[in-house]
């Protein structure tokens, strides 16, 4: 940046009101599985992640939380459908709060990212279809032993789906949380029935896009009906192939979700940039996010690779309100001070993303005042 442009307010800096939440800034931490929740249990260790990463009126996004016994699909992750993990979110989240944090929970079913070992009595994993995954996130097919075919929800099935999110949305505000993100992306449960790729279905959940869209909608007015919009985000990947989840028609389906979101009046809508056709790469891409972000009527959120000039860019020229930001944050827990002094970032160790350590790769990343 410029002399000039440095004298100015950074956009990234700049405050932001997200409904009844004053926001300081626009850096988010997005959503990370981290794997260090033994048991299924949200960990004591976790209280000093997430705070290292707080600052007064910044907004974080916790890890994907399972919402019943179902919905685990990775070891070590964490859940807020039983009382144990209830208590245990909650000295993380007072972390956060004596911060100044706002710390939503982002619920999750990883449907048949799974295996049958994760399931109680050992039974298939749940999806929309019957079809096995074929190349997990990292876009290996390598891995695609490692989950086990699934089996269809049947039709009466999945209104207790519904409500096994709704109670894990009352679970995360009795545990301090200030509101719920739904994990609608990246291959998982709800992100199956909204692809066509995936959802082969012949009722009233599979085929058009209508259709298709009814199951995570319905799981977002219950949840709406249960802590109010206000409280409630969504997350979208309609561009992505993650887990082995594409769509015919991706603009269209992020529209659509988009405008029916926006009927709900939820908080925000959290979309992943077309260009993560990888987790891990950007590509080039026709896509824009432009006409999902026209259709949604409350606060945009992107994520996607987004550096710190990309991450200005986007919040000047209006295409977002908010910027998400994974591995960076992972690496930088004062990501936010870095950024305002254009200061060396540390490098990320994807070795230690999904390691179960409790400190390495978790939080001994060191601060700027610290690594002079």
């Amino acid at each position: 940046m410029t002399e000039k442009e440095n004298e100015e307010v950074m956009p990234l800096l700049t405050p932001y009101n997200m409904g009844n939440f004053n926001l300081s800034h626009r850096i988010i931490l997005a959503p990370l599985s981290r794997s260090r929740s033994y048991n299924f249990v949200a960990q004591p260790h976790a209280a000093l992640y997430y705070s290292q990463r707080t600052t007064k009126g910044g907004f974080l996004i916790g890890e994907a939380s399972g919402v019943s016994e179902t919905a685990q699909g990775y070891p070590n992750t964490p859940g807020i459908w039983t009382r144990e993990q209830v208590e245990g979110w909650k000295p993380i989240v007072s972390a956060v709060h004596e911060k100044g944090g706002t710390f939503f929970c982002q619920l999750w079913h990883a449907g048949r990212v799974s295996d049958h070992s994760f399931q109680p009595d050992g039974q298939a994993p749940i999806s929309c279809t019957d079809k096995r995954i074929q190349k997990d996130i990292s876009n290996s097919a390598a891995a695609t032993n490692r989950y086990t075919p699934p089996r269809p929800l049947r039709t009466n099935e999945i209104p207790m789906i519904v409500n096994d999110f709704r109670i894990a949305a009352k679970n995360a505000i009795e545990a301090g949380f200030d509101g719920v993100e739904i994990h609608g992306a990246n291959g998982y449960l709800l992100d199956q029935f909204l692809k066509d790729k995936v959802n082969d279905r012949d009722d009233e959940y599979g085929g058009n896009i209508q259709n298709r869209c009814r199951f995570p909608l319905q799981v977002v007015k219950a949840i709406v009906d249960e802590i109010g919009a206000d409280k409630v985000g969504v997350r979208l990947s309609p561009f992505a192939d993650y887990n082995d989840c594409g769509d015919s028609d991706p603009q269209a389906l992020g529209i659509y979700m988009a405008q029916s979101l926006s009927q709900l009046g939820i908080l925000y809508c959290h979309v992943i940039e077309p260009r993560m056709v990888t987790q891990f790469q950007k590509f080039d891409t026709k896509w824009s996010l432009m006409p999902i972000r026209k259709a949604f009527n409350g606060t945009f959120i992107v994520a996607g690779g987004y550096n710190r000039s990309e991450g200005n860019q986007v919040i000047a020229s209006g295409d977002a309100d908010l910027v998400a930001y994974g591995r960076l944050f992972l690496a930088n827990p004062d990501l936010p001070t870095r950024f305002e002094v254009d200061a060396e970032l540390n490098e990320p160790d994807p070795n230690t993303f999904y390691t179960h350590d409790p400190v390495i790769g978790y939080t001994d990343y060191p601060f700027l005042q610290s690594a002079s």
